[in-house]
């Protein structure tokens, strides 16, 4: 019979057999009798200690047949210098010396088989028998060793896993006790920055390339310092021991986020990425390591709802602030079912006569317990969350319709504004739901202005300048949203095929008092212009405001001084005017 080994790949093999005897021709013998007998074998004889070890060490033996007692070596010694070496090899005693009361002793101590010498009959399914089993015994544990990997590590980045993470600080935990020493250290949670955006954009392979860039980074980093460890998705854990306090912690947070500001590169393309950071001091912000993890996170998430790109530590009032945040956002899940949210309509006014020429349509929401929730509370949810793609479609659909109610009313020049999110302005169905929802409303196409904000639009200048061309194709008004507040570029700006730029209010605000504000709105206000761009002027509250603007050439405005956001039939109401007067 032959012995297919799965070491050496597919096809027959022979089988390594390490032979102790003290008889060369017994060894010989033996190996010319297997191959006789359909065993194809290579025997390789030893009769010393030494001589055993060295082979064990340097050969790779499928099994051992042993002699029981030779001048100055027998079967125990053989034996337990296999047991040493920590190899699992059949060990078969072939002997004729022995009896069958030690014969069975020697099993018990993990001998596999006693054979008479010259039993071939009974030899051969012996060795065949105690191969299978060395290969089932290996089977199971090549099963336990994946099942430990799968375990405790990450299958895609190779790292230590959440699991592993625990475990390792639970065992740094247990060894500071040992030595009577509370345990110093900081867990950093490590969470990935619109990583989503990239997924859509470029595929999930290419989102699996640059977490493995990530984790690469790292690793080589902080591994000197700490245990890192991929928490999952896009989120990875480092467990500093060591740390001294929060100046340590904080330090350490700013080299983990200059980590990142190099581009990453995917397919010959530039990308950067960013990451928001949670700290959790041990032992003052806990000591059990799910509480660390948890803090860690939360402090994570307030650090990304600060825009990202930036670190937190825990405080305890986060706790607080998370139920909050999570009560809401299952409450804003169903809120456009249970017709709890509503569009407001803020008009933007131009010429002396203060006439109404657009309107922005605002989210609000009327909460059934909590009242008017502001949007500042809830709009950062549902960006969090992915909700603000289904609320802006919403908006949308209802802002077209309202705006063909103005025009059927006679303002036909009436256009409304909707404001896009970034999250938003990366989906590539934002495309479709736009066409879709002017030709349900039965609304030309430059009745729609889309607002979208400066930084929104820098995020990946190369896509924003694909996608506003696809609206300006369909004949959508554009407009950026917040300008000055950004990072934007004249060179990008001038790719950028949009009709409006609104000013931001925090500008207007200082307008009259501030002459670096004023200086500002000067500039934006002659750069729209020697583009010929409209330009808007935001949070517009006094006269004083109004007249220095249109001092420096601004026409359009908007803001509390000409009208507050207001429900559709109170805005119908106020185009059934002729012009909006301001309120004083």
């Amino acid at each position: 019979m032959g012995y297919t080994g799965s070491r050496h790949g597919a096809g027959e093999r022979k089988l390594e057999i390490l032979v102790i005897d003290d008889c060369e021709d017994d060894a010989f013998l033996l190996g010319m009798a297997l191959n006789k007998h359909g065993l194809k074998v290579l025997c390789t004889r030893v009769d010393t200690a030494p001589a055993m070890r060295n082979a064990l060490d340097t050969g790779a033996w499928d099994i051992v047949i042993s002699d029981h007692c030779m001048p100055g070596f027998d079967s125990g010694t053989a034996l337990q210098i296999l047991k040493d070496s920590g190899r699992d090899i059949p060990f078969v005693i072939y002997s004729g010396v022995i009896s069958d009361q030690l014969a069975f002793s020697s099993m018990l101590d993990g001998v596999s088989d006693y054979v008479p010498k010259g039993n071939y009959a009974r030899l051969v399914p012996v060795i065949s028998r105690e191969l299978r089993g060395a290969a089932a015994r290996k089977a199971v544990r090549d099963a336990g060793s994946q099942l430990q990997e799968l375990a405790y590590f990450d299958p895609l980045s190779k790292l230590p896993n959440r699991q592993s993470l625990c475990a390792h600080i639970a065992a740094c935990s247990q060894e500071a006790k040992r030595h009577g020493k509370p345990l110093q250290a900081a867990v950093f949670h490590l969470d990935l920055d619109r990583f989503q955006r990239i997924n859509s954009s470029f595929g999930y392979e290419s989102g699996n390339a640059l977490l493995l860039q990530a984790a690469q980074r790292l690793l080589e980093s902080s591994e000197s310092h700490g245990f890192v460890a991929r928490l999952g998705g896009d989120a990875f854990g480092v467990f500093v021991p060591g740390v001294g306090g929060r100046e340590g912690a904080e330090v350490f947070a700013r080299w983990l986020l200059r980590v990142f500001e190099l581009p990453f590169t995917y397919e010959k393309i530039e990308l950067f990425l960013s990451v928001s950071i949670g700290v959790a001091l041990v032992p003052g912000d806990g000591c059990d390591v799910f509480e660390l993890l948890t803090n860690s996170e939360l402090a994570m998430s307030a650090a990304k709802r600060q825009g990202g790109n930036s670190f937190r530590f825990y405080d305890r009032g986060m706790h607080r602030a998370s139920a909050e945040r999570v009560a809401l956002e299952n409450d804003l899940r169903f809120a456009i079912e249970r017709k709890e949210l509503w569009v407001a309509y803020q008009p933007c006014v131009g010429g002396r006569e203060g006439h109404v020429v657009s309107a922005e349509a605002l989210l609000r929401w009327n909460h059934p317990t909590l009242g008017s929730v502001a949007p500042d509370r809830f709009i950062p949810i549902a960006e969090e969350n992915g909700l603000i793609v289904e609320l802006g479609e919403w908006i949308m659909r209802v802002a077209c319709n309202e705006c063909r109610r103005w025009h059927d009313m006679g303002r036909n020049g009436m256009c409304v504004s909707v404001n896009v999110s970034a999250v938003q302005f990366g989906q590539p169905r934002l495309i479709e739901s736009v066409r879709r929802a002017l030709d349900d409303a039965g609304l030309p196409a430059w009745g729609l202005q889309l607002e979208i904000t400066e930084s929104s639009l820098m995020k990946d200048a190369e896509t924003a300048v694909a996608m506003l061309r696809a609206f300006k194709n369909m004949g959508v008004r554009l407009a950026i949203d917040d300008f000055g507040t950004g990072y934007s570029s004249l060179a990008y700006l001038k790719r950028f095929p949009v009709d409006v730029i609104k000013i931001d209010q925090s500008f207007v605000r200082g307008l009259c008092d501030d002459e670096e504000d004023a200086a500002i709105v000067r500039a934006i206000i002659v750069l729209a212009r020697s583009m010929r761009l409209e330009v808007i002027a935001e949070g517009v509250e006094s006269l004083s405001q109004v007249d220095v603007l249109r001092t420096d050439g601004c026409e359009l405005f908007q803001g509390y001084f000409f009208g507050r956001p207001v429900e559709a039939e109170r805005f119908r109401q106020v185009l059934s005017a002729r012009s909006l007067s301001a309120a004083h």
